[in-house]
């Protein structure tokens, strides 16, 4: 077994009385920052085996304006992992586990509020760098606490960026511009998801616990780890509410349902929170001020989809959530299931279902009217529309696209001129 899927200890948090947090960020929609004068809105889509980034139109037909090379350094990294030991055992373990035989270069990405550089986190370097996107050189470089990097999220005000850190059950909050540590707290086992909530007041952790090994029954459950949600003051770091969701599932009805919460998106006006959790064809609300479940969906399944949990890529079934600006709609990524479908949120009924390759992520075009998903499997990307739920377009990318967030570029931006 990789040995960073025997690390990651328990994260001493205090569990507190259930505040009732608000929350104005989600997930998939983009950071509430105004683009400046000379600034053009884009999507990011990162390519997560190349080591690239395509930056396309947010809405339309998505057309490519430019490509990204987010490991210019490789090299440099590359010698530093194969001159320890310990970081080549965690480099291998990655591309044999998380990375499906592929190492994982590019796992998020954000821009900078003024549009001059992307701040992208790369597992299997285990950093944060942010690359300058007029040069495409790196500005700055910081190594996460252990061997991993993972998922990010920006503050409402772009200023401050937060990544999990894997195997050592931490997220550092980075000044986005310099890259200086602001501060850091702890999560339970493999954080995962952070949302920056309530205008930037709270910081929500979804910690999914061990998801690489073949231990999937659901009477092994007990081997995933310690799995809970961490919410703290995004300014001071510390806890105040801890979610624990196995006992909000138990109290639903749910038992046979795992507790690691995957993606995860908050309604407009604050009071839900839909998400998806592993092995589950379907998702889960939650009430934000009675702390409790309140409905389930469970979606469609592929009759091709093979029922045997060890050949769902890290413990996935579900994986990619995005809502309309008004609330009205939720787009679901089902990513073993190969399809996609827009979901009336009053109702839970779904749309069509319509077919995607390994679909991973969803988020929103920058017009609001689509969901974007990104087709892992197909090396493309692909809008559906939210009022009809068909699909729109779809627009080739670079290899196993993962993560599709907003940004900006200068307007003029066609690429780096050194890449």
């Amino acid at each position: 077994m990789p040995l960073y899927r025997t690390l990651g200890s328990l994260a001493a948090v205090v569990t507190l009385a259930v505040t009732g947090a608000s929350a104005t960020a989600t997930a998939s929609a983009p950071p509430s920052v105004s683009a400046a004068a000379g600034l053009r809105e884009v999507l990011f889509v990162g390519n997560n085996w190349d080591g690239t980034a395509d930056v396309v139109e947010s809405s339309g037909a998505l057309a490519r304006i430019g490509r990204i090379n987010v490991i210019p350094d490789r090299d440099q990294r590359m010698t530093e992992i194969y001159l320890n030991p310990i970081k080549l055992a965690y480099f291998l373990g990655i591309r044999q586990g998380p990375g499906e035989g592929h190492d994982q270069f590019v796992d998020d990405m954000y821009s900078t509020p003024d549009g001059s550089a992307v701040v992208v986190s790369r597992p299997s370097f285990a950093d944060v760098v942010s690359i300058d996107l007029a040069t495409g050189r790196i500005n700055w470089r910081f190594p996460v606490s252990g061997y991993r990097s993972d998922h990010m999220a920006v503050s409402p005000d772009g200023t401050r960026v937060a990544v999990s850190a894997s195997t050592s059950n931490t997220v550092h909050v980075l000044d986005i511009a310099s890259g200086k540590q602001l501060g850091s707290f702890a999560t339970g086992d493999k954080p995962h998801e952070n949302v920056f909530t309530d205008g930037g007041k709270y910081l929500w952790n979804m910690a999914i616990g061990e998801v690489n090994t073949a231990l999937d029954e659901p009477w092994l459950d007990w081997t995933k780890g310690d799995r809970h949600i961490t919410v703290v003051d995004a300014h001071t770091f510390k806890p105040v509410k801890v979610i624990d969701m196995r006992d909000r599932l138990d109290a639903f009805g749910r038992k046979d349902l795992s507790d690691a919460v995957r993606p995860v998106v908050f309604t407009p006006d604050e009071s839900k929170l839909y998400f998806q959790v592993s092995f589950f064809n379907g998702f889960l609300e939650y009430d934000i001020a009675t702390d409790r479940i309140t409905r389930s969906k469970t979606l469609p399944k592929n009759p091709a989809t093979s029922e045997d949990r060890t050949t769902w890529v890290n413990d996935s079934r579900h994986h990619g959530l995005s809502i309309s600006p008004d609330g009205a709609k939720l787009c679901v990524a089902g990513t073993m299931d190969d399809y996609a479908t827009v979901v009336d949120r009053t109702t839970l009924q779904e749309g069509p279902l319509v077919p995607a390759s390994k679909p991973y992520w969803a988020t929103v075009s920058g017009d609001g009217k689509a969901c974007v998903i990104s087709e892992a499997g197909a090396d493309r990307i692909t809008a559906i529309d939210f009022a009809t739920g068909q699909k729109t377009v779809s627009v080739a990318v670079g290899d196993h696209p993962q993560r599709v967030r907003i940004g900006h570029v200068a307007a003029d931006w066609t690429g780096p001129s050194g890449g």
